[in-house]
């Protein structure tokens, strides 16, 4: 299997910087990171009202492929920003490249919440509202590179997995926080006013936010590792000798963003148009998947670091994927919140061992002078492939063949997929140089 001490990829202890600076960097860039990602996430839980505002829809159908498709957009601009923002954070350091991204999603996000509708403006409506989603999409692909390597680089040693998953930790937070936003907002607000304006509040409030974000990461110390700026390395070079980590490292990813984006991003669409619930309801189990994630991933980074991180990662994939099967055919055989609620909240649990590991693993494949274009690269292609796209493809299937146990096959070839790259990318040159 690959490496599993980051610090054999080039990770020394962070000497130097004294234990207080570090929990402040760490809480500084974890609360980064949520705004970041609590400013992308909202678009995928009111993705159906931006359609709605923004673009002219014929059918239920339509909307909902617009409505996915619109989602996907960013995901196609992922890996071109995670490369840029990658090289630039390798080159110039972790802080500078963090406070950009921030500043990029909080202006994308003020454009999406802001914008006049379609019956206002015509066709400016929709192209400002997808250069917007271009840009989060360049911000995003980023952001889980950058703060990852900065977070793992400050670690002490022998808990820098345990620092890594607070990168999954804070994202499931800033989902708990949107799915609870827009619950509250469904259920005190009327479906006309939700639709008329409702809809724009938590993109206004991530709008917000983003400048007290941007205050704080231009704030941060820098990694100990980035003293001083460095020589750029060029993009090929940071390809070269890497394959085998960049094909593990895309493995790791392709399991953990197709659970995460088909149980948190489809599922609450899945469930208001093929099983008759609310979108409150939906939005409801969000929130608790989100909370128990955030809970559950420092405990499997603890875990990793105890007794190895592909150990806890490959425990994940299995009983996730096992559990994923009965799980689905309960929800469906009668639908309802309360089975809603326990079918997410027990992929939760062992998701959350996936997700608690993946950060300080992707982080230990890489050497520091690639580690943001590595992680960047592995994890922008899997989530393109197997994350963004996930909603938009598993729509099809399920129109297409009249099946609603597709998500089921879906997760189980993401996982598959995720194995076999692992085990191929186990002796991976990048994950052995120290």
């Amino acid at each position: 299997m690959v490496n599993e001490s980051p610090s054999a990829a080039g990770m020394p202890d962070r000497a130097g910087v004294d234990a207080g600076a570090v929990r402040r960097v760490v809480l500084s860039a974890a609360l980064g990171n949520a705004f970041e990602w609590f400013d992308f996430m909202v678009f995928g839980f009111f993705s159906a009202f931006v359609v709605a505002a923004y673009f002219h829809a014929e059918s239920a159908f339509a909307s909902g492929l617009l409505a996915t498709s619109t989602f996907a957009v960013a995901f196609f601009f992922r890996p071109v920003g995670g490369v840029l923002l990658g090289m630039f954070a390798d080159r110039a350091g972790r802080r500078p490249a963090l406070a950009l991204m921030i500043g990029m999603m909080g202006l994308a996000t003020l454009v999406i919440g802001a914008t006049p509708g379609y019956a206002a403006i015509g066709m400016a409506a929709p192209v400002l509202v997808v250069l917007a989603r271009v840009l989060q999409g360049l911000s995003i692909g980023g952001e889980f590179a950058g703060s990852t390597s900065l977070m793992v680089e400050v670690a002490p040693a022998g808990r820098k997995m345990l620092y890594g998953s607070l990168q999954s930790s804070t994202q499931a937070l800033a989902i708990a926080s949107a799915a609870l936003l827009g619950y509250g907002l469904a259920r005190l607000m009327t479906p006309q006013a939700l639709s008329a304006w409702g809809w724009r509040v938590p993109f206004l409030v991530g709008a917000l936010v983003a400048p007290l974000a941007y205050y704080i990461r231009r704030n941060l110390i820098e990694s100990p590792l980035f003293s001083r700026p460095k020589a750029p390395v060029p993009f090929a070079r940071s390809l070269r000798g890497n394959g085998k980590a960049l094909f593990a490292g895309f493995g790791v990813v392709v399991v953990t963003t197709a659970s995460n984006y088909t149980w948190v991003i489809y599922m609450p669409m899945f469930v208001v148009e093929h099983l008759g619930l609310s979108f409150s309801d939906s939005l409801l189990g969000m929130f608790a998947c989100g909370i128990v994630v955030a809970l559950l991933c420092p405990v499997a980074g603890a875990l990793a670091d105890r007794i190895g991180a592909n150990r806890v990662f490959v425990a994940g994939v299995v009983s996730f994927t096992a559990i994923t099967w009965p799980l689905l055919a309960y929800v469906l055989a009668a639908p309802s919140l309360e089975r809603l609620l326990v079918a997410q909240l027990c992929v939760s649990v062992t998701a959350s061992l996936c997700w608690g590991a993946s950060p300080g693993m992707l982080a230990g494949m890489f050497r520091t002078a690639v580690r943001s274009t590595g992680i960047a690269i592995s994890y922008n292609l899997g989530v393109l492939a197997f994350g963004g796209l996930a909603p938009l493809t598993l729509t099809m299937l399920v129109k297409l063949t009249a099946n609603p146990m597709m998500p089921a096959y879906y997760l189980t070839l993401s996982a598959a997929i995720a194995l076999a790259a692992l085990f191929v990318g186990r002796t991976g040159n990048a994950a052995r140089r120290a």
